[in-house]
C-alpha cells in the first residue's frame, strides 16, 4: 500500500510543472518578478538566459518593467528588454 501511495505522490508531483507556468529570461541581466499568488507574495530571480517555472494554479506577475500581468499557470513569458512577452 506505501509504495501504491508513493507512486501516485512521484507521478503528480512529477505532473505539476507542466502545469505551470514557464518564464525565460531572455535579457543580459538577471530579471526579478513580483509573484502573486493567493495571499503569497514572493520574489523570483531569473538570471540571464535562465528559465524557472511558476504559478502551478495562476498568479499574478509584475515584471521589472512594472507590466502587471495575471496567468491561469499553462503560458510560456519570455522577458524582453525588462518587459513580458506572453506566448
Amino acid at each position: 500500500m506505501k509504495t501504491l501511495v508513493s507512486a501516485c505522490v512521484l507521478t503528480v508531483a512529477m505532473a505539476l510543472p507542466a502545469w505551470s507556468a514557464t518564464v525565460t529570461n531572455k535579457d543580459s541581466e538577471a530579471a526579478v518578478l513580483v509573484v502573486v499568488e493567493g495571499e503569497s507574495r514572493m520574489e523570483v530571480a531569473i538570471s540571464a538566459g535562465g528559465t524557472e517555472t511558476i504559478c502551478p494554479s495562476g498568479c499574478f506577475i509584475t515584471t521589472p518593467s512594472g507590466d502587471r500581468i495575471g496567468l491561469q499557470g499553462d503560458e510560456t513569458i519570455e522577458i524582453v528588454n525588462g518587459s513580458a512577452v506572453v506566448k
